[in-house]
């Protein structure tokens, strides 16, 4: 059941005062991981962190390493680890649930004699049907927040990458804000069970899990303290979880409100009914609108023709073939320069940024992939940041910068590969999938 919290709008919302000189962009995965690391090292208070998973590869053994070592030495910090129930416990795909990450989690905590708490959350009683979204790391007063994951790839701990969007805010307010979130509707809820101890099965709590899912919905962050006035430079935590929800709803505000430029980012070309309808009604209003998009080959789902053949390398295809569809349509506003498609490649890396940047005025920091998954499926959230007087504008404008740099402008809808020159496997699939509509199916799950 998802309940609907419609938030006010733009100008009413309540924000926190943010100091322009506390907000910081990392230029790279490579430093993320080095000021989580360090930011670690030096808590002294408390360290919340949710992300999707904590993987049992080199860069996750390095953080919760670096998480033990922490707790060892000042055993008073508060600690707890939040990510995905189902997540953590089965395999990569492909790999045997022998393998999942709960088992090594339980492992490290019998080698430690500190207490680390690592929570599972079950948003839904199966991973298709909603995972834990949420993105960002609390350590002391200040938030880490990205949308990258907590493994090699994401972190560049070995010679691949995952390109995401990493900053870094000094801010105690919005720091108690989001810890007492996650404290509040986490912690102590009857179908949270930590991870690093024996657990039940999901089909046990099936009933817990459903009733949790309905408090989820009724989410959101409080703020403490004065609310910002609306020429302050601000920020505001927003959570979503259902159809409707008021993430969702500040999205679609964003979107339609747009009077100059508006810049779009996400990894999977799958947008919703209603932000595919903003964008068209930003475009006749004559709105200048750029959107970046990660290669079918910068897709964390593509795999090349000389590996193995999986379902789900069907996906990058999917959302090519959505991208030329759209591309298509509005060939026009792209001939007369009004909108932009810029598609990420670079090696072998591949390309997980979202978020969006609106008149040069509103930031969206977000996890949300800004798909039918996310505005139906997950639990997300997102920072909104309100900049009136511009103070963001020069670090917004190296950031989007560095993001272009290894991106090509799409000029025409044939520039992208044809359908009918896809691999033969992947042809065949697709006719398969669209003779059963199963293509439309997959679009609205993932």
């Amino acid at each position: 059941m998802a309940f609907l919290l419609t938030p006010p709008s733009l100008e009413r919302l309540p924000k926190i005062a943010l100091d322009a000189a506390d907000f910081i962009t990392l230029n790279s995965p490579l430093e993320f991981r080095q000021t989580l690391l360090k930011a670690i090292a030096q808590a002294e208070q408390r360290i919340y962190i949710a992300a999707l998973y904590l993987e049992n590869d080199e860069a996750g053994q390095e953080v919760l390493a670096a998480l033990y070592q922490a707790k060892t030495a000042r055993p008073q910090l508060d600690i707890r680890i939040l990510v995905d129930w189902h997540r953590a416990q089965r395999g990569r795909i492909g790999e045997a649930s022998q393998s999942c990450n709960a088992r090594w989690y339980q492992a490290q905590r019998q080698l430690h004699n500190v207490d680390l708490p690592i929570y599972g959350i079950p948003v839904q009683t199966r991973e298709l049907f909603g995972v834990l979204h949420l993105k960002g790391f609390v350590v002391d007063n200040s938030v880490l927040y990205s949308g990258a994951s907590l493994n090699n790839v994401y972190l560049h701990k070995q010679e691949r990458y995952r390109l995401d969007r990493y900053h870094l805010i000094h801010n105690a307010r919005l720091a108690e804000s989001m810890a007492s979130f996650i404290a509040r509707y986490f912690c102590n809820d009857p179908a949270v069970f930590r991870l690093d101890q024996p657990v039940p099965t999901t089909r046990s709590i099936r009933h817990e899990i459903r009733q949790f899912r309905n408090r989820l919905c009724r989410a959101k962050y409080t703020l403490p303290g004065i609310h910002a006035s609306q020429d302050e430079l601000s920020i505001m935590p927003l959570a979503g979880l259902g159809k409707n929800n008021p993430l969702n709803h500040l999205i679609i505000q964003l979107l339609s409100k747009t009077r100059q430029k508006l810049i779009i980012c996400t990894p999977y070309f799958n947008f919703p009914l209603a932000i595919t309808r903003a964008i068209n009604h930003a475009l006749r209003n004559g709105v200048e609108i750029e959107i970046i998009i990660g290669d079918k080959t910068a897709n964390d789902f593509y795999i090349p023709e000389s590996e193995p053949f999986k379902l789900i390398g069907v996906l990058p295809y999917l959302y090519e073939m959505n991208l030329r569809r759209f591309i298509k349509k509005h060939q026009k506003q792209i001939t007369q320069g009004q909108l932009h498609i810029r598609l990420w490649q670079q090696q072998e890396h591949t390309y997980h940024l979202k978020g969006i940047w609106s008149d040069d005025q509103y930031i969206l920091l977000t996890g949300n992939n800004l798909n039918p998954r996310a505005f139906r499926l997950d639990l997300e959230n997102a920072l909104l940041i309100h900049d009136p007087k511009a103070e963001l504008k020069e670090q917004s404008q190296q950031e989007q910068q560095r993001i272009c740099q290894d991106t090509r402008l799409i000029e025409h809808y044939r520039e992208l590969e044809s359908p009918r020159h896809y691999p033969v496997k992947i042809r065949k699939l697709l006719t398969r999938l669209s003779r059963v509509r199963i293509d439309r199916m997959l679009n609205l799950m993932l």
